[in-house]
């Protein structure tokens, strides 16, 4: 082969390894954008419809006490921005104890008949309310708002109910945890329950879309460890290990951070069912709480 020859062939064969080259690197830098695009569009999406990915509201209301067979009272009051919220007093024999019960971020009061029924069962009167934007409850959900719906649900219970404060507990699960923590760091009460909890709204995103920066995107709040660091009563933790949403860590971590005298309770089920599945571990955790509280009371009374 000439030299001429080879020279012609040698750089033929580069430019065809260079369109090659070309091509591949049009072909990922295609893909990279495609992603990117996809990345950047998704959490577009996660940002703006952060509402509705974190409040799942029900208007309807399905069922009432009377259908398992309880007295209750339909109770109508004003949250301190004016709008109308709708609850349930639900009284238990010969009690001055009351749970105020602040739920999770689905559905509306109708949906915790079974929680309920066992509070009443333990002997203890509840106070269930609807959210903003939930049941017939005015407005829409922020978190904000679901805050001030507890305290003026709270204060309902003390001035128009007259219950005492040191005969209050306040009781959240899930989302409702932090709204009850937050809570308890303003108003004086017997003791605070949390179960199914999170440590805080960005941990449940960084759980849920762990590639998202999750910190930059968040809209919400909802610290609950933040919050129970300033709880200053008996704190009761109860968890489910098998847990599917909220981590059995996160349970962990809560207990970890709140003050003294506290108390951490596991059960089995999964996130939404685990009170019903452990029954009789849950039930008999809170008769001890409830006694262990009331020894608290008083002994802070005495002093």
């Amino acid at each position: 082969m000439s030299w001429k020859s080879f020279s012609v062939n040698f750089f033929d064969k580069g430019r065809r390894n260079r369109g090659k080259s070309s091509k591949v690197m049009s072909i990922l830098s295609s893909i990279f954008v495609v992603l990117f695009m996809s990345y950047l569009g998704f959490g577009l999406i996660l940002y703006f419809m952060q509402s509705s990915f974190t409040y799942y509201p029900v208007r309807e209301i399905a069922y009432t006490p009377d259908d398992v067979g309880l007295d209750f009272e339909e109770v109508v009051f004003r949250s301190s921005d004016g709008l109308r919220l709708s609850g349930w007093y639900v009284p238990a024999k010969d009690s001055e104890l009351a749970v105020l019960f602040c739920y999770g971020n689905g559905g509306n009061k109708s949906h915790r008949l079974d929680s309920i029924d066992i509070f009443h069962d333990l002997g203890l009167s509840c106070f269930i309310f609807d959210y903003r934007g939930y049941g017939s409850s005015e407005g829409k959900p922020t978190e904000e708002g679901t805050c001030l719906d507890a305290m003026a649900a709270y204060e309902w219970l003390v001035n128009e109910k007259k219950v005492q404060p040191d005969n209050i507990i306040i009781f959240g699960r899930s989302l409702g945890g932090s709204i009850a923590a937050q809570l308890a760091t303003k108003v004086k009460v017997r003791s605070l329950v949390l179960e199914s909890s999170f440590t805080s709204y960005v941990d449940m995103g960084r759980k849920f879309y762990p590639y998202m920066p999750v910190r930059w995107l968040a809209k919400y709040n909802y610290n609950t460890a933040e919050y129970l660091k300033e709880v200053s009563c008996p704190v009761m933790i109860i968890h489910s290990r098998s847990d599917e949403i909220v981590p059995f860590e996160f349970g962990q971590k809560l207990y970890e951070i709140a003050n003294e005298p506290k108390e951490f309770v596991e059960i089995s089920g999964s996130h939404n069912d685990g009170f019903l599945v452990s029954n009789e571990i849950y039930k008999k955790a809170w008769l001890k709480w409830i006694k262990f509280s009331e020894e608290c009371s008083k002994d802070h009374n005495s002093n």
